[in-house]
């Protein structure tokens, strides 16, 4: 996800929730640091892999090696791992993640190549007829940028669901207020998968966790009693500022810390974003594309 134009924070529309967070006055860096590891030591509930080391990019095709030599590395920390596509070695994700014990969110990545669109669908099919996927997601933000129709996008969804085993649950990966804005996407899905991102509305660390509930809250009342899983938020170590949202090392374990305490006690399911830097996005999303992981470009841990 990146900023949307139009999608702001509002500190006068914040609805303050019941948990507020870890109070982080006292706490040194080093503190902080020591927090951050215990929290990442007890376990997340899911992380979003990333593919991609350096001088490489989407459309690279991607070794099993190279796929299980990170998957390994998560294996104490979390138990489901999302992928984003299924084609150009992204289909080893799930397989060998499914080897090392792990569950599986599986994403067929939908843009304006209509080639490609067709591989990627027969591919998670063909996947979620193996085995390989406990959650079958049918594109990523496609909408936002427009490469699909809203009609072409549930019609994927729809086929999806005819041709997989139906205990698998099928969905469509968003920001939280595009299930408000598109019920149709609620109908067609078993459960919600929603981005929730306070970072890119401008939204100071601060707030970040009482912005997220928000917008959880929103995707909750669209999801008309359906699931609702947070399927990426996350906040980058360094880059540049987007309005009061500033990037850095102690706002992104401030973050981190924040979101896994609340998503355990409030039972609530969330992938977080991500797992290793990606070089790559520094174009796309400008310098703070590239710091979103909890480990860094080598995949050593951050802090």
């Amino acid at each position: 996800m990146s900023y949307r134009e139009g999608v702001e924070f509002s500190l006068e529309e914040l609805e303050f929730k019941s948990y507020k967070g870890v109070n982080f006055d006292n706490y040194t860096h080093e503190d902080l640091i020591g927090l951050w590891r215990k929290t990442l030591k007890a376990g997340m509930h899911g992380i979003c892999f990333s593919m991609y080391e350096d001088g490489q990019q989407p459309g690279d095709t991607i070794t099993s090696a190279q796929v299980e030599r990170r998957v390994k590395i998560l294996k104490p920390y979390t138990k489901w791992i999302r992928s984003f596509s299924c084609i150009e070695g992204n289909e080893h994700v799930p397989c060998i993640a499914k080897k090392h014990g792990f569950k599986t969110m599986v994403g067929a990545w939908l843009g304006d190549d209509p080639k490609k669109n067709e591989q990627e669908i027969e591919s998670l099919i063909a996947l979620a007829n193996e085995g390989c996927v406990d959650i079958a997601a049918v594109g990523n933000e496609v909408l936002y940028r427009n490469d699909i129709t809203l009609d072409e996008l549930l019609q994927f969804m729809k086929r999806v669901r005819e041709a997989i085993p139906s205990h698998i649950p099928i969905g469509y990966v968003d920001a939280y207020y595009e299930f408000s804005s598109h019920p149709e996407l609620v109908e067609h899905s078993d459960v919600i998968l929603s981005n929730c991102y306070p970072f890119w509305e401008g939204c100071p660390e601060e707030y970040a966790l009482n912005h997220m509930q928000s917008m959880y809250g929103q995707a909750m009342d669209a999801a008309k009693g359906k699931k609702v899983i947070i399927t990426e938020t996350g906040w980058p170590s360094k880059g540049e500022p987007l309005k009061g949202s500033v990037p850095s090392e102690e706002h992104a374990m401030k973050y981190f810390i924040n979101t896994q305490a609340w998503a355990k006690k409030a039972n609530i399911e969330v992938f977080y974003f991500s797992s290793f830097d990606e070089s790559w996005k520094v174009g796309p999303e400008g310098e703070v594309g590239a710091y979103w992981g909890l480990w860094d470009k080598n995949e050593k841990l951050k802090f």
